[in-house]
């Protein structure tokens, strides 16, 4: 917020620096983020004397002035009838801009060059007077530019203000706040009243339907106005505070606003239908067309300002444009309202509008202060459009607003401070910002927040308030006494964080994509009606439609983040995501929330090189990264099938992943049509695993095994079975029949080719025995694997290849 400091000067007597005012400030809480110069304008507009004055040679009407500055004279053609030798005058010099836009330059007027032009009040915009030449002071110094002569210019606190203190969107409320910190005097505005006209309640009336939108609603009129511009010092104030002035009674509106807080609004009296007003929530389907020609479409929850037939104002906002004050306005009806603050906001932000008076009513302004801030805009429409103000004032007010008492404990606030104040200084510090305190006993005040505090409702807000007001600096500094350990991680955060070490191992980047998916994603996996994932949770306020529903899946955000990097021509891709996903259960608000972890791999299997032969990753790179996660995790038993694949991978390279016979996820090469959908170009190969099912498996405290005494010896056993057999089943199979001393299986080669019938494949697995107790000989081994062989060749029907 903007905060001119001559104009709090003017409330606070205050001699301290402006720096000074802005640490203490920013001590106390209201950080003065920066001090910069204010210039009203009038730019290369100077103070000059006129020297001499003479005929024009070419026009009768005109005169040809020598205006004097310091090393200089300038020859001012002039058409002004008071101009007379002597006088002290503003002089616009070449490249001025004057307030209606126009700039001057040197040029001949008739013959005669004229180097600048001698200015009227109305041409300079500092008052409404064009019948001559403005004449300035005789003691203003010559050569001066005219903003600094007539102090104009200004200095600007930029002031950040937490959205718990709504008291400090004002100058009145920084006032305030400065005194109380220099222990210094402050003057509100004075306000007096001259109700010269006939009853207000002869003239208008005021409804409110929905006091909980709106508890309380004030109203004055004011007759026979003079809609003209403001005076020059309102307008410079309010240029001072990045206001842009308009005409007297619209700036008398925002000029009590940004010097009390308390947005105002005023009505064009004759054009409200029976000139009254109605305060109601918004008609269905009701639109409306604000000060800035926007037309909008309602809800019920709005509040809308309305006369017997129509809406005027949006409640808090902004103003009608079928009631804006106009050059033939010569009655208002001024507002003065408190909204409820979350009412104000709601509708702001579902319309998009963001004005001053919105800021301040979804902050919550002083209840209160209503009736000052209508009385303060009262007084200045009748000093500056020579107004006859309506005796009395609407104000209904059906449920006044208070606040509870709190209670403060001397003790208590000195131990959670640190300090050693008494009882008779923390009442004086809360005093000195307008709380009211009485003593309750040694050790307790009790405190009435006055209207405009209404962030004080608790013990520790007053704590807060001592703190600040005392100086911060006055609360000792301390070491912690507590010894600061940081928490040992939950088991299951050590599992799933050494999941993802192994794969980063592996060569993959960790990404975290949003919760939130698009419905249709889930149609482009193909997954079948009754799949669970199709249960999708949709959110009440999406921020788009791209991100309406809670995730099922890791593979959407997977594919599409593959999508952003390809479109980056990035296309070796290794990819992994370890992030819940979100299941809806019926009866139930809150899902079912599960960790899935989810890879991706495409492009180059190795970055590109001298001695590399550009081969690309394939389907047993997924697998082998899958293998090696899940067997450093412990996982044991783990078995494949290429049955039943999921409906968005290639059934020619796919597989479902089980330990024993608990099915944990897919992966496999992604189908042509689902990465078509996704944008994306292939080869592309996924796996997603459900890692709570997976962690059931995972053995996290591993046992040390001795390095074996004894040799090992190897045999290899080469069969050949039909092509339909998987070569899954025949490991199940050895896995089953493990022989006596068998350490390991392992299936090393398959082979098709001319060496084996058509329909057939040959497949080699070498088996390592080894006891743990003495030596092997040849003998048994042979005798055992003779054994295994032969039982493999019955139960499957196949050949032993030598």
């Amino acid at each position: 917020m903007q905060i001119s400091f001559k104009w709090l000067q003017s409330m606070v007597d205050c001699n301290a620096s402006p720096e000074e005012i802005a640490h203490r400030l920013t001590m106390a809480g209201l950080e003065v983020e920066a001090i910069e110069p204010f210039q009203f304008g009038l730019e290369r507009i100077v103070v000059g004397r006129i020297q001499e004055m003479g005929k024009h040679p070419n026009a009768e009407h005109l005169r040809v002035c020598k205006v004097e500055i310091p090393d200089n004279i300038f020859n001012v053609v002039c058409g002004a009838p008071n101009a007379e030798v002597g006088q002290i005058v503003p002089l616009a010099l070449d490249g001025a801009s004057l307030v209606d836009g126009s700039e001057v330059h040197s040029t001949e007027i008739h013959g005669v060059l004229s180097q600048g032009m001698l200015c009227s009040q109305r041409e300079l915009g500092l008052g409404e007077d064009a019948s001559g030449i403005m004449v300035l002071d005789s003691n203003l110094p010559l050569g001066t530019p005219l903003a600094e002569a007539l102090e104009l210019d200004d200095l600007i606190y930029y002031v950040g203000i937490t959205p718990n203190r709504a008291d400090c969107l004002s100058v009145v409320g920084i006032a305030r706040e400065v005194a109380a910190l220099f222990g210094k005097k402050w003057s509100p505005p004075t306000i007096s009243l001259k109700e010269t006209g006939p009853p207000v309640e002869s003239l208008s009336s005021v409804t409110i339907e929905d006091p909980d939108l709106c508890p309380r609603y004030a109203a004055r009129i004011v007759q026979n106005i003079k809609i003209k511009p403001s005076p020059l010092w309102m307008q410079q104030r309010l240029e001072a505070q990045g206001v842009r002035a308009i005409n007297n009674i619209v700036d008398i509106t925002n000029y009590v606003m940004m010097e009390l807080g308390q947005p105002l609004h005023a009505f064009d009296y004759h054009r409200l239908d029976e000139n009254r007003i109605v305060v109601r929530r918004a008609q269905p389907n009701e639109t409306f067309v604000t000060l800035d020609g926007q037309k909008h479409q309602l809800g019920r929850d709005m509040l809308l300002i309305c006369d017997a037939s129509r809406g005027v104002a949006l409640a808090g906002i902004m103003g009608g444009l079928n009631s804006e004050i106009t050059p033939e306005t010569n009655t208002v009806l001024i507002e003065s309202a408190y909204f409820q603050p979350t009412g104000t906001r709601r509708t702001a932000k579902a319309l998009g509008l963001s004005t001053e008076s919105s800021y301040r009513f979804e902050r919550g302004v002083d209840p209160e202060g209503v009736i000052t801030a209508l009385d303060r805009a009262a007084q200045l429409m009748v000093e500056l459009s020579e107004g006859e103000l309506a005796s009395g004032r609407l104000d209904v007010y059906p449920i006044p607003l208070k606040l509870e008492p709190v209670k403060l404990r001397v003790s208590k606030t000195n131990r959670f401070l640190g300090t050693n104040l008494s009882r008779e200084e923390i009442s004086k510090l809360l005093k000195s910002i307008e709380l009211k305190v009485r003593s309750s006993g040694e050790d307790l005040l009790v405190v009435d927040p006055p209207s405009f505090r209404a962030d004080l409702t608790r013990e520790v807000d007053l704590m807060e308030e001592v703190a600040r007001l005392a100086g911060y600096d006055l609360i000792p500094s301390a070491s912690p006494v507590a010894r600061l350990a940081s928490a040992k991680r939950a088991e299951d955060q050590v599992i799933r964080q050494y999941a993802k070490e192994t794969l980063v191992s592996l060569g993959f980047c960790e990404i975290l994509s949003y919760s939130f998916i698009n419905p249709r994603a889930i149609d482009l996996l193909r997954l079948k009606n009754d799949d669970r994932r199709r249960k999708l949770l949709p959110l009440r306020n999406p921020l788009s439609e791209d991100q309406s529903v809670m995730r099922t899946s890791l593979v959407p955000n997977m594919l599409e983040t593959a999508a952003r990097n390809q479109r980056q021509n990035n296309f070796n891709l290794r990819l992994v995501e370890l992030s819940k996903v979100f299941f809806s259960k019926e009866g139930e608000e809150l899902p079912e929330e599960r960790f899935n972890l989810c890879g991706l791999l495409s492009g180059l299997r190795r970055p590109p090189g001298w001695n590399e032969t550009g081969q690309t990753v394939d389907f047993y790179d997924a697998k082998g990264a899958v293998e090696v996660s899940l067997m450093n995790l412990g996982v044991k038993d783990l078995r494949w099938s290429d049955k039943d694949s999921a409906p968005y991978l290639n059934p020619e390279a796919a597989a479902r992943v089980y330990a024993a016979d608990v099915y944990l996820g897919d992966l496999g090469e992604v189908d042509p049509g689902v990465l078509e959908s996704f944008d994306v170009k292939g080869p592309v190969y996924l796996f997603d695993i459900d890692f709570d099912l997976l962690m059931e498996k995972t053995i996290s405290v591993k046992e040390f095994q001795p390095l074996p005494r004894f040799p090992a010896i190897n045999r290899d056993l080469a069969i050949v079975v039909s092509d339909s057999v998987p070569a899954q089943d025949l490991l199940d199979y050895l896995e089953e029949h493990r022989p006596q001393y068998a350490e390991s299986i392992t299936l090393f080669d398959q082979y098709r080719g001319t060496q084996v019938a058509r329909g057939r494949k040959s497949l080699a697995f070498r088996i390592t025995y080894r006891s743990e107790e003495r030596s092997l000989t040849d003998l048994e081994v042979n005798e055992i694997h003779t054994d295994l062989s032969q039982k493999i060749v019955d139960a499957f029907e196949a050949q032993l290849r030598s």
